[in-house]
């Protein structure tokens, strides 16, 4: 069962509503005493109905969960859609400078403190949830991926888990890099990347960055789950593919 409602986030966009998703396990009605864990997730509108994605191919990942019947809650807001690069804005931990994209301010960390301080909380007072950083995981593609990591790096102390596909990695590869070496990393962090082969040529050197994100997340004692895919895309096609490896990832010994 996936419910949407409309939300504000003031701190970002004032009064403009978008949507907020969760998704609910089958089994949530029939074990009413029952608490689950909850992946917290990107691009909301792109992951469960193709009539809501920006490219009319969603995630499928509401077909995913029932079929596998996976015992968890995925929580997700919808991106910011304004036309100035809103949602590079807001899925950027940092400001950086892109020939193409020009100077971007980045509100990632305004992003993180509104869905710690206010979106979980919602969703943890709403909605049967464990609540404990063990089970409280963070996941998303491109943007989103690249806010995934820094939320598990930045925000240790409530994300345990995260799935990182196609993360952008390549708008501020030195600050990822010394947030890696610096952030206060609790043991049992989890940590799952991926990047398709068909989208390597997209940014010069994004083999090499994905390759030093990964090795310097292991020296930190980060469990580590990196693949390079197959034939992989930038989009929500090829990211459905690889939800069973990230699931599987995040929810391994859980």
């Amino acid at each position: 069962m996936v419910k949407y409602w409309n939300i504000t986030i003031p701190e970002l966009t004032g009064s403009g509503e978008r949507l907020a998703y969760v998704y609910l396990p089958e089994s949530y009605e029939s074990e009413p005493e029952r608490r689950y864990p909850v992946l917290y997730m990107f691009d909301g509108h792109n992951l469960f109905f193709d009539e809501h994605a920006t490219y009319g191919k969603s995630w499928g990942l509401k077909e995913y969960m029932e079929r596998t019947g996976t015992p968890v809650i995925i929580a997700a807001v919808e991106c910011n859609h304004d036309a100035d690069n809103g949602r590079l804005k807001e899925y950027s931990p940092y400001s950086f400078s892109d020939p193409t994209f020009g100077e971007i301010e980045g509100k990632g960390r305004l992003t993180m403190e509104w869905m710690i301080n206010v979106f979980k909380p919602y969703i943890d007072s709403h909605f049967r949830t464990q609540r404990g950083r063990r089970n409280t995981m963070i996941a998303g593609s491109s943007m989103g991926g690249l806010m995934s990591l820094y939320a598990v790096l930045q925000y240790n102390h409530i994300f345990s888990r995260a799935a990182a596909l196609s993360p952008s990695i390549w708008c501020t590869p030195k600050k990822i890099e010394k947030l890696i070496r610096s952030a206060k990393i609790k043991p049992g962090t989890v940590v799952y990347m991926d990047y398709g082969t068909k989208e390597l040529k997209n940014h010069s050197d994004i083999i090499r960055e994905f390759g030093r994100t990964a090795s310097l997340m292991m020296t930190r004692r980060i469990a580590v789950e990196s693949r390079i895919v197959l034939n992989g895309t930038h989009s929500e096609g090829s990211w459905e593919k690889q939800i069973p490896f990230f699931m599987n990832t995040l929810l391994y010994d859980l």
